[in-house]
Order: structure tokens, then sequence, then C-alpha cells
């Protein structure tokens, strides 16, 4: 008979074989990457807030909430509660990546600009930036989907299939 000590400890480690979980953070973890060597291929240098800023190529966040998606699906069945919250949490996020948050990176991109070309003396001169890299275009989302999508099916190959 185990004890509750034995009990509560395993399930704290269950966590690392939760395969929805571990295929949400392994997917935006690859996006991420991606973003890091696509920026320093691009434009010669490192820069090591593509590791955890939004923005770019692919969607990190299309591609985590995708393999999230797909992941519950292949584990619970796509019939299910889990699969239909997963999937509405998936469109609205690729929805609003497209959406809000791409036209509030142009805003801020414009508004940017607008500060740049102020006069010294002008109270908000030297104002911060705003951040322009928010939302993303479509192929971005599309892309991070695909990454998700590609992350769920091998991680469900590679744990379902070796069991």
């Amino acid at each position: 008979m185990r004890s509750i000590d034995e009990e509560s400890s395993s399930h704290y480690f269950s966590i690392f074989t939760n395969y929805p979980l571990l295929s949400a953070v392994l997917a935006f973890t690859i996006a991420q990457f991606i973003k890091f060597f696509t920026t320093r291929y691009k434009e010669k240098r490192w820069d090591l807030k593509r590791l955890v800023g939004s923005g770019g190529m692919p969607s990190s966040h299309s591609a985590t909430v995708t393999a999230l998606a797909m992941a519950v699906g292949l584990q619970e069945g796509f019939g299910g509660s889990l699969f239909a919250i997963a999937f509405i949490l998936t469109s609205i996020v690729m929805y609003d990546a497209t959406g809000v948050r791409l036209h509030a990176g142009r805003q801020a991109e414009i508004l940017n600009q607008i500060v740049y070309e102020l006069p010294a003396e002008h109270p908000l001169a030297e104002s911060r930036p705003l951040r322009e890299l928010l939302g993303h275009t479509p192929p971005q989302v599309i892309a991070g989907g695909i990454l998700g999508t590609a992350t769920a099916v091998v991680g469900y190959l590679v744990t379902f299939t070796a069991k």
C-alpha cells in the first residue's frame, strides 16, 4: 500500500507526462527558436528578445494553442467537451492575432513615427517607443497552426505508438 506522500509526489510529477501540455510547450519553444534564428539570418545579429517576444514568423501563440487542441483531440477524442473548449480557445487566439493585435501593432508603428518627428522641446518627444511587433499576418498564423498540428501529431506518434 502506498502512502499519501508517495501518491501526492507522483501526482505532482504527472505534469511531465501530460501529453497536451508538453505538446503546447514544445510547439511554443520551437516557434520561438525559429524566430530567434530567422532574425539572426535576416538581420545578421542575435536578438535574445526574439526568444520570448511576440510577433513574427511563425506565430508562437497559434502554434501553442493549435498543439494543445490537436493533442487534446488525439488523446481524448474530437467529439468531447475538452476538445470543443480547446478548439474555441484556438479560434479566438488565432483570430485575435490577425485582428486586434495586428492592427494595434500597426497603430504603434504610426504613433512611434509621429513621436519621432516631434520637435525636441515637445513634452512627448522623449517618450519611450511603443512595441510594434504585437500581432501576426495571416501567413504567420497559418504557419504557427501547421507547426502546432505537426508537433502534436509527432508527439502523439512518439508517445502512444511506443506503448
